[in-house]
Formats: C-alpha cells, sequence, structure tokens
C-alpha cells in the first residue's frame, strides 16, 4: 500500500512544478449512479488519488505555494454520524492532517467561500482542464469572484492551464512502492487465470469462468480492473466481448482477458487455451505465432528502445507466421506496408499500465515515439483474430488467440510481473491434465 508520505512528496513536487505564483485544483470523481437509487462502488479518479490518497467523494485538491492556510489543502467532508450510520466511516478533516499528511483541511462546503482567497495573488491555476465541463465552469466562476470583491488586494488569475500534461509525466514513472502494488496486482490475477485453466471443461458458460476468476480474485480483497473478457470460439475474435454468456464447446479456445487491482493498481493479463486442455494442430500453429511474436516483442521492451518497436517486432513475427500457413500472400515487407496483417491484427502490440489499466502519458511527441525507461510499465499483448467471415483458409477460420503480460522497464532489461501464469503449449496442457 501506498503510504501517506508519497502522496505527500508527489504533491510537493506539483507544487514546484506549478510555482509560487500559481494554484492547483483538483476535483473528486462524483459518485455514479447504476440505476434508480443505486450506486456504483465508488472508485476514486486516478488523478485525485494520485495526489492524495484520498478515496472518497465530494474533495478538493489544492496546492497553494506560500500561503498561509498551507501549501497543500484538502476540502473533504465533515465528518456526519448520520451519514456514518448508513454508509460508514468517513474521513473528516482531521484526519486528512493526520493520516494523510495535509498542511490544512477545510469542510468542503466552504470551498465557494475559500478558494477565491486562496486564488487572490496567483497569476495560473492548473487544473484538469476540459476534463469536467461543469468543473470548469466553476474554476472561472471562482476567479471571477476574486476580480470582483473589494477584498481582493490583487488581479484574479487571468490564465488557466491543464495540469494534466505535468501528472501524466509523473505517473508513467512508477516508484518502489507502486511497482510492489502492481506485482500484488499481478500475483493476485495470475493466480485466478490458473484457476479458470484448472476448471475449465467443455459445456461450461463463459460465465462461468467469469464467476471463477472474481472469487479467486474477491479472496484478495480485489476487484477487477475492468470488465473482464471470456470469449469461446468465434466470440475471442471480438476484442471488447464482454457478454460473456456462452456455452464453451469441445474444441474450441477460450481467451480471457481479465485483471485485478490492488490498491487501486491494475494488473492486465490474457490467455488463450483449449477448452479440452489440447491445442488441435492448426490452433497450436496460430498460438505458437502469437507466443513467439510476444518473446520478439519483449527482447525489444527495454531501456533504450522507443515505445513503438516491440510492436514492430511483433508485427513482423505475426506477419511471417501469416505468410508460412498460407493465410497472406506475397512477400513479409510489402505485407507490412500495406498493413494487410491489420485484418488479422489490429491493435498495438500494448500500452501504459498503473492507476489505469490504459494508463496515461503519451507514445508519441512532436512525432517521435517515447524512449522505454526504467520503472515505466507497459503490457505486451499480440494477438491473431481470424474471423469465421474472414477470407483465410478455412480449417483456421474462428480462432482468436492473444498473449498478454505485464512488463516493469528496468535498467537490466525488464521482468514480466505477470509470469506466474503457463503461456506455453505444453505448461497449459500440462496444467489442465492436472499434472503440472
Amino acid at each position: 500500500m501506498i503510504k501517506a508520505k508519497e502522496f505527500k512528496k508527489r504533491r510537493t513536487q506539483v507544487a514546484k512544478i506549478i510555482g509560487h505564483d500559481s494554484i492547483a485544483i483538483l476535483k473528486a470523481k462524483d459518485v455514479c449512479i447504476r440505476n434508480g437509487d443505486a450506486d456504483f462502488k465508488y472508485r476514486p479518479d486516478s488523478y485525485f488519488y494520485y495526489l492524495t490518497g484520498c478515496s472518497e467523494p465530494n474533495a478538493l485538491l489544492i496546492i497553494c505555494p506560500n500561503n498561509k492556510y498551507g501549501e497543500d489543502v484538502l476540502f473533504c467532508r465533515a465528518v456526519d454520524k448520520h451519514n456514518e450510520i448508513w454508509n460508514g466511516p468517513m474521513l473528516g478533516l482531521d484526519d486528512a492532517v493526520d493520516k494523510l499528511k495535509f498542511d490544512n483541511s477545510f469542510d468542503v462546503n466552504q470551498s465557494d467561500e475559500l478558494l477565491p482567497k486562496l486564488m487572490q495573488g496567483r497569476d495560473k491555476v492548473y487544473f484538469m482542464l476540459g476534463d469536467d465541463t461543469d468543473f470548469d465552469q466553476q474554476v472561472v466562476k471562482w476567479t471571477s469572484t476574486v476580480a470582483k470583491n473589494k477584498w481582493a488586494k490583487s488581479e484574479a488569475p487571468h490564465e488557466l492551464i491543464s495540469l494534466k500534461p505535468y501528472l501524466d509525466d509523473m505517473r508513467v514513472y512508477k516508484s518502489e512502492a507502486e511497482i510492489k502494488c502492481m506485482q500484488l496486482s499481478a500475483d493476485i490475477a495470475a493466480q485466478a487465470h490458473i484457476s479458470m485453466m484448472q476448471k475449465c471443461q467443455p459445456a461450461m458458460y463463459e460465465y462461468q469462468l467469469n464467476a471463477e476468476f472474481l472469487y479467486s480474485i474477491t479472496q484478495h480483497n480485489s476487484s477487477p480492473s475492468y470488465l473482464p473478457i471470456v470469449g469461446g470460439g468465434e466470440n475471442a475474435c471480438i476484442l471488447h466481448y464482454i457478454n460473456n454468456d456462452q456455452k464453451l464447446k469441445d474444441g474450441d479456445l477460450v481467451l480471457i482477458d481479465a485483471g485485478a487491482e490492488y490498491d487501486y493498481y491494475a494488473s492486465d493479463i490474457t490467455r488463450t487455451f483449449p477448452v479440452n486442455g489440447t491445442f488441435s494442430k492448426e490452433q497450436a500453429q496460430i498460438y505458437q505465432i502469437v507466443l513467439d511474436a510476444q518473446t520478439a516483442a519483449l527482447e525489444k521492451a527495454k531501456t533504450g528502445f522507443h515505445y513503438n518497436e516491440y510492436h514492430d517486432a511483433a508485427v513482423k513475427v505475426i506477419t511471417q507466421g501469416l505468410l508460412d500457413l498460407g493465410i497472406l500472400t506475397g512477400d513479409l515487407q510489402t505485407n507490412i506496408e500495406e498493413h494487410t496483417y491489420a485484418q488479422y491484427y489490429m491493435h498495438k502490440t500494448g500500452h501504459w499500465l498503473g492507476l489505469d489499466v490504459h494508463d496515461c502519458g503519451e507514445y508519441s511527441i512532436d512525432g517521435l515515439w517515447v524512449e522505454l525507461e526504467p520503472n515505466m510499465v507497459i503490457t505486451i499483448e499480440p494477438g491473431i483474430y481470424i474471423a469465421a467471415d474472414s477470407k483465410a483458409p478455412k480449417k483456421y477460420r474462428g480462432i482468436g488467440i492473444r498473449i498478454e503480460d505485464d512488463v516493469l522497464i528496468t535498467k537490466q532489461g525488464n521482468i514480466v510481473l505477470s509470469r506466474k501464469v503457463p503461456k506455453t503449449i505444453a505448461e497449459i496442457e500440462a496444467l489442465m491434465r492436472k499434472d503440472a
């Protein structure tokens, strides 16, 4: 778990970034209604949590260097005994200071009164500009209040700036504590994937494997980091398939893309395996191409290589493999240049991973791919999806395979955080025979 002093350090870093003449404001995400009077389980906004450690709604973070109230201030809900009877313990103003290490805290109901006063004397306001139209207008309203009120001893802020790019740059590099959380998240999800392989058998339904995943991670007080994908047979060729309601057929493969959260840090793992425990010849051929593509990508997922290089490595292996099987025709270079492989492999080979499954951070800047550096975490997820109505030879149609792992970039190379899940054909078949 991330300690309060690390959140405090992040706020201090933001204060240095914005400078003494500025103020930064972040708003906690609102509670989301599911239907009727039922809410979704609250999950804090990742940016807000990254700087505060606060997992409650109705809160504001203020970073305001050199002001009498303190450099970092949390506006949050005062403890309300009636609310606690219905919804459980609340953070409250005292614990915001004592436990989360804020310089000061105020009742969020005082924000309209106090925010304009905190803004006076500041030239710039940093916030998540453009993310929430209503909050954009609220920030403008606060700045207008400074300009209109006689108590203001200086002009109102005259520049509104997005804080997002600065936070993205911070979040793309993971601390030691964050990496520990992500390793735990990967371990929890890994055990769930193993359990699904062990329990799978023909005539089960996709939702039963989904239930096995949820049962396994819940044993570790974890929640899914996204809606699990459990696609049997042709459903594996639907990239974001989440219905998970079809019967698993003997002789088919099942693709499971499912991750867990630990202290809000995500894992993102995909495995594809035979429903009956044994790959057919054609399934094994496609599977080995995808596995070889991932191996090639891992060789390029290291310090000094650029983000797109591991994608290019995977594309080369996949394209050559499809040519070898007669699914594509022509020469390798032409197929790569003309993107003919994209009818069977239509997505990138990975993305940033962290507090969000598709974590924040730029992949290219001014047309140049970002260089991989230590403490970045990425996914590597090549795949081949041969739809039932494709032009591929009939024996390959309906096969969808993806293999995805979570990978930490280090000075020495990389570490596969999700390494505990079997992924070679021999390992998977042995596990499903129960003799692993």
